[in-house]
């Protein structure tokens, strides 16, 4: 009876990974004719697998840039104009402007290229090529290994492999673990430095919705931002010169203007970040009600300082812009996905697979003997991580999203070892003095103390409520201690005797900065303590346990991997965990049932802007001109059928990264920018289910629309390559 019981779950998984199919995964260009590509034709492309992925000629990966490391952008012209979100330019856009020129509020637009502003430290980087270096990464490791050694001797093996790649060229690399670290691809890659500004809608179109808006549908949100990839005159990579010209790209993708309509093949294209698809009920269960509600409560209260300060004034609202949205982005993801996560029962799910996977074991002694105890090793390393996984947690979210105060502190280590060491030549003293002037500068430049002082007061009192003592920083425990808990009284103190928090006491702090006055402030400084002391508390508390472990349950979901793809090969067709590298994923155009009586359309227009409009929240204030276009209906070639569509939804299995990620249809035609997910979709990143999984993207017509009838910077369209008919 057992057996018929497991045969039956076996089928009915088979039968809903099917239907699945056509929507979920993030998979390898480079492995697409082996895996997907006649089930992609059936869908609807209608390209080849070469003309996706190639190295011998030009092909859509070479439009394809990975913009600042973190987001996506697209080459859409010869003269190597790039699209991206405009939450993924955000930073550059607001480190351009000032009270003064407010960019940020009123858009930028470079009417030739004179004006196009550079961005020091944006690179924008394509990949030349992918390999399978599995055998050469695991040359010399054995199953008898210890998991140390193991993973010193995969390192290595990692770097040769990449050394070997780049040799002699202007190329980079890096080589990255696949399927849980049963495979290894190595990425051959090309990197812009002079990557610079060309435009971008006033924050009312390109952020419409703001926070309110933020992973909901229905969306009306322009998110897109432009800039341009410059080259020296053989057009390879080079610092910002005035002598640099437009990157001449291998391939820029044309533009579809005939639009999208429900049921349309989909792609996206680009560098999704990271999933955790095949992760144990365990690890789920820490994460949905653990992990995740501990980095909730953190940014909950920082949004509610830094929001209340951000209206104070627009100084202020400048200065927090980047932050503020870097905060909230994640702190609305990560509520959407516990619903989702909770909603759909995905830590049952989990248990279900496991039970199915360990009675598959039980069946034949060989796996048995393999993978018999690997998930009562999953449940004891998991017990054993979780105080350190927390502490991890905790210490992120205040050292690097909290009070920026502490993080300043770091950067005065090095200027206070090169001081107290007699040997330390004079020029270089002053050499690091200038530098830590010019980080002063920038970094004062978008810095209000009073609303760190708040941020202080409130993350280290709920930092020090949750964290296991012992494992606290020593300051903090003393000054918890010496205030009776009383964190704003320690704030007081901090942000009063601190010489790191105002631009006027850093620079009389480095006026002839020498070895008295570095032990001077090393001893005294509460802001440089108690930096040393939580990085102390870390380095020796927290992360040798928890490195540990880690590589302990790294080998568990390595092995574990391996277990399902040899005990459940028909449970789906497995792709391996998005990490940051350059993937595609698939589906169509279509709306969803959100909830009972709740089914949204696929699409937004404008009139959906305009009923959202509301004068006195920032949120959904509209430009305007705007309005105005609305209301005449101007929408040029841009409009169909008395609309101007603005947004629509399609199920491709997106991830963070992919933001700015090129929407293409069949023929490999730019029709949108994907941009998000609706909010409970952010559940796909531990599990995809495709009844409510969606992204979300911006209709490339009204980028163009707001580009040409709305900014009246037509010559950017003009570059571009636009297809108004079907083209075969």
């Amino acid at each position: 009876m057992n057996r018929i019981i497991g045969l039956l779950f076996t089928v009915a998984l088979v039968l809903s990974m099917s239907l699945v199919r056509a929507h979920e995964g993030i998979w390898i260009p480079m492995l697409l004719s082996e895996l997907n590509h006649d089930h992609m034709k059936a869908s609807g492309l209608r390209l080849s697998a070469e003309d996706i992925y190639s190295i011998n000629k030009s092909s859509l990966k070479d439009a394809i840039a990975h913009f600042g490391g973190g987001c996506t952008s697209e080459v859409i012209s010869k003269d190597g104009l790039l699209l991206t979100n405009h939450h993924c330019g955000y930073s550059q856009i607001q480190q351009h402007s000032s009270v003064e020129n407010d960019y940020l509020s009123d858009g930028f637009w470079a009417m030739n290229k004179s004006e196009e502003l550079p961005n020091p430290g944006l690179t924008a980087t394509f990949i030349v090529r992918m390999e399978d270096v599995t055998k050469k990464v695991f040359e010399g490791v054995t199953d008898g290994m210890e998991l140390k050694e193991r993973e010193a001797l995969i390192s290595k093996n990692s770097k040769a492999a990449k050394e070997a790649a780049v040799a002699g060229t202007h190329y980079d690399g890096y080589v990255r673990p696949f399927y849980n670290g049963n495979e290894y691809y190595l990425f051959v890659t090309e990197t812009f430095e002079d990557v610079r500004f060309v435009g971008a809608p006033p924050s009312s179109i390109g952020k419409f919705g703001f926070d309110t808006d933020n992973w909901v549908w229905p969306r009306h949100t322009g998110d897109f931002s432009i800039f341009r990839i410059y080259a020296d005159k053989d057009n390879k990579p080079a610092k910002y010169s005035k002598d640099n010209v437009p990157y001449q790209p291998r391939h820029h993708l044309p533009i579809n203007l005939q639009g999208v309509e429900e049921g349309d093949f989909t792609m996206v294209y680009g560098f999704p970040g990271r999933t955790y698809e095949y992760l144990s009920s365990y690890a789920v269960d820490y994460i949905t009600n653990k992990s995740n509600p501990a980095k909730i409560e953190m940014r909950k209260m920082s949004l509610s300082i830094i929001d209340a300060a951000m209206a104070s004034s627009d100084k202020t609202r400048i200065q927090y812009a980047a932050k503020q949205s870097r905060i909230s982005n994640a702190y609305k993801k990560w509520i959407g996905q516990n619903m989702g996560l909770k909603r759909f029962h995905a830590m049952e799910k989990k248990q279900e697979l496991e039970a199915q996977f360990l009675k598959e074991c039980g069946m034949n002694p060989k796996y048995q003997n393999v993978y018999g105890t690997l998930l009562n090793e999953f449940k004891k390393t998991q017990g054993k991580i979780e105080k350190y996984a927390l502490a991890r947690d905790y210490f992120i979210e205040t050292v690097y999203y909290g009070p920026e105060s502490i993080r300043f502190a770091s950067n005065f280590t090095k200027l206070v070892q090169l001081a107290s060491d007699k040997n330390t030549p004079p020029a270089e003293l002053e050499k690091e003095v200038a530098r830590l002037r010019t980080s002063a500068n920038g970094y004062f430049k978008n810095y209000d103390v009073e609303t760190d002082k708040k941020l202080f007061a409130a993350l280290l009192k709920i930092y020090h409520q949750n964290v296991a003592l012992e494992l606290q920083p020593e300051v903090l425990k003393s000054a918890n201690s010496r205030y009776k808990g009383d964190f704003n009284a320690y704030a007081e103190m901090f942000y009063e005797k601190s010489a790191l928090v105002s631009e006027a006491s850093v620079e009389n702090l480095l006026k002839g900065f020498n070895k008295g006055s570095a032990s001077k402030f090393a001893k005294r400084d509460p802001a440089y303590l108690l930096m040393q002391s939580f990085f102390k508390s870390y380095r020796e508390g927290v992360r040798p346990s928890y490195d540990k472990l880690k590589i302990q349950m790294d080998d568990l979901d390595r092995r574990y991997m391996k277990g399902l793809m040899v005990l459940l090969p028909d449970y789906k067709n497995y792709y391996p965990d998005a990490n940051g590298t350059l993937r595609l994923t698939y589906g169509k155009v279509e709306g969803y049932q959100a909830r009972d009586a709740v089914n949204y359309r696929y699409y937004t227009t404008l009139d959906g802007i305009i009923q959202k409009m509301d004068p006195d929240n920032k949120e959904f204030n509209v430009p305007e001109k705007l309005v105005e276009l609305q209301s005449k209906k101007d929408y040029g070639r841009y409009g169909k059928d008395g609309e101007m569509r603005v947004c629509f939804t399609a199920s491709n299995h997106t991830t963070g990264g992919n933001s700015g990620s090129p929407v293409l249809d069949g023929q490999g035609r730019l029709i949108g920018l994907n941009f998000d997910r609706t909010w409970e979709s952010t559940m796909s990143d531990i599990m995809f289910n495709p009844e409510i999984c969606r992204n979300i993207s911006v209709d490339i017509r009204y980028v163009l629309f707001i580009i040409d009838k709305f900014a009246g910077a037509g010559h950017l369209v003009e570059e571009m390559t636009l297809i108004e008919g079907e083209q075969n």
